[in-house]
């Protein structure tokens, strides 16, 4: 049988996915983060995917009441009726002065008659899934780190005997990181979250331990949603390699395509290049809405400017991309850079180039990618990640660069992915006879012969237009050409 198919599933997908299934059966495992990042929640997805396959579940709180739970459920819209609630909190008889010593601390007795209660709960529940939240509750009346190991210990023994999946929560407030779990746990996993100077937090999880079993390690990003956590596994190319068939794919203007040698090679990347206001957006939109001319479907992911800015433009120019997408065929997404974080932004970019055999994926720019997300690390190496999953889909890659500066010498490129890219298109301002003009050229097209000619690029009288070669001048990627004289 597939070993996936004996786990106890998570009750998030993602999560699943980077436990190769979710969790192995009948272990204690132990779920770490600091208050607010989402512990209580995915611990309630846990139970509550076990409700969905009909099995009793068991919730144990040291530190909130029942009515602050339900109100936590009813936020994602959950129902806990099928959930047995336990609540682990002192009377308010306890407080008393005479009473201050009796409630996990008797030197003679291993459990205090507090969680003697809840043990008899597991045995007239029976529940295959327990969640104890927290153990930072459980640590301070246990008095010492020796009693403290022996709870666990003794909590441990007691669920594997009833065949119990366990989930142990901790929010590290102790003063000091407290190994004594993650050596007794079968598994552990870590939620992490940071406060950017700008935008929503960033949330990230890892595997810490999982002994005896496989699992996608390294950082996943997460995000907490109406619903629970939705949680995005760092993308592997590798795993997703399959023979997909070429072809190319035009954009139904001759010159240009004659540039690149025929079109787009499928499964390939292409970078365009230049300045502001070159037309790098509208040549990447040109391709999409000739792939929908076709019957096939493209996906645009925009940061500098709105969709209904780019269908405004387009209009202008006489390509139809606003009802290629209100036919279902050209997916325009508008990220907001502040609300997503790079491992989301690859979930979505894998959905759509996944979704109905997507011919074309367009991602403009990478100026507001990176600049978006400036406190991440490695975002270059993601994207390399993210390009060769793609090109192992089948999918033709755009992606737009905006040089800094408008011509000349003085034009800079705040990142360089030309070599990520398996074609560059290169778009220049240049001055001739008093007039700032356009000009378009292939630099670079690793999947065959391609035109190395400069062409004039113009977008004007509503359509766009690639000229002949600019033959009579010298130093157009410069900005300000020379004209050559006859001989």
């Amino acid at each position: 049988m597939n070993a996936s198919l004996a786990r106890a599933g998570t009750g998030v997908a993602g999560l699943d996915d980077i436990l190769c299934g979710g969790f192995v059966p009948n272990r204690l495992y132990l779920l770490e983060g600091m208050p607010g990042s989402g512990k209580t929640t995915l611990a309630f997805q846990f139970l509550l995917e076990g409700v969905r396959r009909g099995e009793p579940v068991l919730y144990v709180t040291l530190s909130e009441t029942r009515e602050e739970i339900l109100a936590v459920a009813d936020s994602h819209g959950w129902t806990l009726d099928d959930i047995t609630i336990r609540e682990l909190i002192p009377a308010e008889g306890a407080l008393k002065a005479g009473d201050l010593y009796t409630v996990f601390h008797p030197s003679e007795v291993e459990l205090s008659e507090t969680t003697k209660k809840v043990l008899q709960d597991v045995e007239d529940v029976k529940p295959q899934r327990i969640v104890l939240d927290s153990l930072s509750e459980l640590r301070l009346l246990s008095g010492n780190p020796l009693r403290y190991r022996r709870q666990i210990l003794a909590l441990k023994q007691f669920f594997a005997g009833r065949r119990c999946t366990v989930l142990v929560l901790d929010d590290l407030t102790a003063s000091e990181h407290d190994l004594q779990v993650q050596s007794i746990a079968h598994g552990a996993l870590l939620l992490e979250h940071t406060r950017p100077e700008f935008g929503t937090p960033r949330r990230r999880l890892s595997v810490t331990k999982y002994r005896g079993s496989a699992f996608r390690g390294g950082y996943h990003d997460y995000a907490i949603r109406h619903g629970g956590l939705e949680v995005y596994p760092r993308l592997v190319a590798a795993e997703h390699r399959v023979e997909v068939g070429r072809g190319r794919l035009k954009s139904g203007i001759e010159g240009l395509d004659r540039m690149l040698g025929g079109g787009l090679e499928r499964g390939t990347s292409t970078l365009l290049q230049g300045a502001s206001g070159t037309g790098k957006s509208t040549i990447a939109s040109v391709f999409c809405a000739n792939a929908a001319e076709h019957g096939l479907h493209s996906s645009l992911f925009i940061f500098d400017e709105s969709a209904n800015t780019l269908f405004s433009r387009l209009d202008g120019l006489g390509v139809p991309l606003r009802q290629h997408a209100a036919a279902g065929l050209v997916t325009v997404q508008q990220v907001d850079p502040a609300e997503m974080s790079p491992g989301e932004f690859a979930h979505a970019v894998r959905a759509q180039g996944g979704r109905d055999n997507a011919a074309i994926v367009v991602i403009d720019s990478l100026n507001g990618f990176l600049h978006s997300m400036p406190d991440e690390k490695f975002l270059i190496v993601q994207l390399h990640e993210l390009l060769t999953y793609l090109g192992q889909q089948g999918v033709a890659t755009l992606l737009t660069s905006t040089q800094l500066g408008l011509m000349g010498s003085t034009m800079t490129t705040p990142v360089d992915a030309s070599y990520l890219a398996d074609a560059v298109l290169l778009m220049r301002y240049y001055e001739a006879d008093g007039e700032v003009r356009q000009a378009i050229s292939a630099v670079k097209v690793r999947s065959g012969e391609h035109e190395r000619t400069i062409r004039e690029f113009s977008m004007k009288g509503g359509r766009l237009h690639i000229g002949e070669p600019l033959r009579d001048y010298r130093g157009v990627l410069g900005g300000v050409p020379e004209k050559r004289t006859a001989r």
